[in-house]
């Protein structure tokens, strides 16, 4: 028989699609499968009950038998997550101007967006050979205090915005060089604002090099950031200038577009 739901957190919403949903929210990077023990313990359900869920959700395609045993996510998560992606519109304008920037220079190009208090890679170009390993990748979640990448999706927010933002939320330090202060943050974020773009050094991850322009909207709010990511080390002042005015030129013509897109 079922655990009592009284006492498993569900005794408001236990309906077969919350459930359904907090299995797939069970998946994480460290986590990419799981088993019927594992969703049952999260329920509080019998095992047999647990078995039930997921052979509905294996049924639509949401989940699928893994190799190694267990479950992992489905095509249908897959395609879900491409049309969102498009539904943004963002991806679909930028994409070609993405893969022009990674051929220019050689190096990762990533395309972010505010999601309350975080930063979400919506699309990234990897060059052949990459070098280096980032901490963005295609759906992840990074907080939004760190990183070029990051800092100017708030650049252009109103300062009171910003302040909450800051202070409600978590300023983790990644590295010696990750500013975490509330005023720190403010004054950079008007540096960055004056520069028209955001640029970082070993902020998330260690030499890395960051350099990211706004992306405006039809209303003149910022909608995303444009970001090329590579090595600082291998990276001179020279080409540093020029992946400047190719971002600011790419974010400029991806902007547009936007616009024009909305009417």
């Amino acid at each position: 028989m079922d655990a009592p739901t009284t006492s498993s957190g569900y005794r408001d919403r236990n309906s077969t699609a919350d459930r359904a949903l907090t299995i797939l929210e069970m998946f994480s990077d460290t986590q990419p499968s799981i088993s019927a023990l594992d969703v049952a313990d999260s329920l509080s359900v019998a095992r047999s009950t647990a078995y039930r869920y997921l052979e509905s959700l294996v049924s639509r395609g949401y989940l699928e038998e893994s190799p190694g045993g267990g479950f992992r996510l489905g095509i249908m998560v897959l395609k879900l997550a491409r049309v969102a992606r498009s539904g943004f519109g963002l991806s679909e304008v930028a994409l070609p101007r993405m893969r022009e920037l990674c051929s220019e220079f050689g190096q990762t190009v990533v395309l972010t967006r505010r999601a309350g208090a975080s930063v979400v890679c919506l699309e990234r170009e990897l060059p052949s050979g990459q070098l280096l390993r980032i901490s963005y990748e295609r759906g992840s979640q990074l907080p939004l205090t760190a990183g070029a990448s990051a800092l100017v999706l708030l650049a252009w927010l109103r300062e009171s915005e910003v302040r909450e933002l800051l202070s409600l939320n978590n300023r983790p330090q990644f590295t010696e060089r990750t500013l975490t202060g509330v005023d720190e943050l403010v004054t950079r974020l008007k540096q960055i604002r004056a520069l028209g773009y955001s640029i970082s050094h070993g902020e998330v991850d260690p030499d890395a090099l960051g350099i990211a322009c706004p992306l405006f909207g039809h209303r003149h709010e910022v909608v995303a950031g444009l970001s090329i990511i590579g090595l600082g080390s291998r990276i001179s002042e020279q080409e540093r200038e020029q992946m400047i005015a190719a971002l600011r030129a790419a974010a400029r013509d991806i902007g547009e577009t936007l616009a024009l897109s909305a009417g």
